[in-house]
Protein backbone atom coordinates (compact mmCIF):
# COMPACT_ATOMS: atom_id res chain seq x y z
CA UNK A 1 0.00 0.00 0.00
CA UNK A 2 1.24 3.43 -0.70
CA UNK A 3 -0.19 5.54 2.04
CA UNK A 4 -0.76 8.77 -0.18
CA UNK A 5 -2.58 6.77 -2.55
CA UNK A 6 -6.60 7.08 -2.20
CA UNK A 7 -7.33 4.09 -4.17
CA UNK A 8 -5.03 2.30 -1.72
CA UNK A 9 -6.29 4.10 1.22
CA UNK A 10 -9.71 2.73 0.06
CA UNK A 11 -8.75 -0.86 -0.63
CA UNK A 12 -6.92 -0.89 3.12
CA UNK A 13 -10.53 0.47 4.56
CA UNK A 14 -8.93 3.41 5.55
CA UNK A 15 -11.32 5.63 3.37
CA UNK A 16 -14.50 5.16 2.61
CA UNK A 17 -15.65 4.08 -0.89
CA UNK A 18 -18.83 2.53 -2.57
CA UNK A 19 -17.16 -1.02 -2.89
CA UNK A 20 -18.98 -3.33 -5.61
CA UNK A 21 -16.94 -6.36 -5.78
CA UNK A 22 -13.72 -7.24 -4.51
CA UNK A 23 -11.63 -10.58 -4.41
CA UNK A 24 -8.08 -11.74 -3.61
CA UNK A 25 -6.79 -9.41 -6.37
CA UNK A 26 -9.60 -6.61 -8.04
CA UNK A 27 -11.37 -4.26 -6.36
CA UNK A 28 -14.27 -2.64 -8.14
CA UNK A 29 -16.01 0.61 -6.77
CA UNK A 30 -18.35 2.82 -8.00
CA UNK A 31 -16.95 6.53 -9.40
CA UNK A 32 -17.70 9.50 -7.36
CA UNK A 33 -18.36 11.82 -10.56
CA UNK A 34 -19.67 9.01 -12.58
CA UNK A 35 -19.90 10.12 -16.27
CA UNK A 36 -22.47 7.37 -17.51
CA UNK A 37 -25.23 5.34 -15.67
CA UNK A 38 -23.18 3.29 -15.07
CA UNK A 39 -19.42 3.81 -14.40
CA UNK A 40 -17.02 1.54 -12.42
CA UNK A 41 -13.52 1.67 -11.02
CA UNK A 42 -11.91 -2.02 -11.59
CA UNK A 43 -8.36 -1.64 -10.27
CA UNK A 44 -5.83 -4.15 -8.69
CA UNK A 45 -5.02 -3.99 -5.07
CA UNK A 46 -1.45 -4.10 -5.46
CA UNK A 47 0.03 -0.20 -6.24
CA UNK A 48 0.77 -0.11 -9.53
CA UNK A 49 0.75 3.42 -10.58
CA UNK A 50 0.25 3.46 -14.57
CA UNK A 51 -0.80 1.17 -17.04
CA UNK A 52 2.57 1.91 -18.72
CA UNK A 53 4.36 -0.05 -15.59
CA UNK A 54 2.93 -3.84 -16.04
CA UNK A 55 5.02 -6.20 -17.29
CA UNK A 56 4.75 -8.60 -19.34
CA UNK A 57 4.41 -11.00 -16.08
CA UNK A 58 1.85 -9.18 -15.05
CA UNK A 59 -0.20 -10.43 -18.09
CA UNK A 60 -2.49 -12.72 -15.96
CA UNK A 61 -3.31 -9.70 -13.55
CA UNK A 62 -4.61 -8.30 -16.69
CA UNK A 63 -6.75 -10.65 -17.81
CA UNK A 64 -8.23 -11.19 -14.83
CA UNK A 65 -8.72 -7.27 -14.67
CA UNK A 66 -10.82 -7.45 -17.92
CA UNK A 67 -12.50 -10.71 -16.57
CA UNK A 68 -14.31 -8.99 -13.46
CA UNK A 69 -15.11 -5.70 -15.93
CA UNK A 70 -16.95 -7.98 -18.14
CA UNK A 71 -18.29 -9.95 -15.41
CA UNK A 72 -19.36 -6.36 -13.31
CA UNK A 73 -21.11 -5.40 -17.32
CA UNK A 74 -23.33 -8.65 -16.93
CA UNK A 75 -24.26 -8.12 -13.26
CA UNK A 76 -24.81 -4.23 -14.19
CA UNK A 77 -27.47 -5.09 -16.89
CA UNK A 78 -24.84 -3.59 -19.77
CA UNK A 79 -22.87 -6.65 -21.32
CA UNK A 80 -26.02 -7.12 -23.72
CA UNK A 81 -26.48 -3.33 -24.70
CA UNK A 82 -22.37 -2.39 -25.12
CA UNK A 83 -20.21 -0.61 -22.55
CA UNK A 84 -16.55 0.65 -23.27
CA UNK A 85 -13.65 -0.37 -21.09
CA UNK A 86 -10.92 2.40 -20.83
CA UNK A 87 -7.87 3.11 -19.20
CA UNK A 88 -5.79 6.69 -18.89
CA UNK A 89 -2.32 6.90 -18.24
CA UNK A 90 -0.59 9.87 -16.63
CA UNK A 91 -1.27 13.61 -16.51
CA UNK A 92 -1.84 13.99 -19.99
CA UNK A 93 -3.77 10.95 -20.88
CA UNK A 94 -6.26 12.12 -18.11
CA UNK A 95 -5.06 10.14 -15.36
CA UNK A 96 -6.19 11.87 -12.03
CA UNK A 97 -5.15 8.93 -9.51
CA UNK A 98 -1.87 7.69 -9.91
CA UNK A 99 -2.93 4.17 -9.68
CA UNK A 100 -3.66 1.70 -12.44
CA UNK A 101 -7.82 1.51 -12.98
CA UNK A 102 -10.20 0.89 -15.98
CA UNK A 103 -12.89 2.62 -16.45
CA UNK A 104 -16.26 0.34 -17.13
CA UNK A 105 -18.62 2.94 -18.82
CA UNK A 106 -22.42 1.69 -19.64
CA UNK A 107 -26.43 2.09 -19.67
CA UNK A 108 -26.44 5.18 -22.57
CA UNK A 109 -25.35 5.67 -25.64
CA UNK A 110 -21.52 6.45 -25.49
CA UNK A 111 -20.34 9.30 -27.74
CA UNK A 112 -17.78 7.81 -30.51
CA UNK A 113 -14.95 10.17 -29.47
CA UNK A 114 -13.43 9.22 -26.56
CA UNK A 115 -12.95 12.76 -24.32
Amino acid sequence: MVEECLFCRIIAGKVPGDVVYEDDEVVVLRDIRPQAPTHLLVMPREHIPTVAGLTPDRAGLVGHLVHVANQMAAREGIAERGYRLAVNCGAEGGQVIPHLHFHLLGGRQLSGLMG
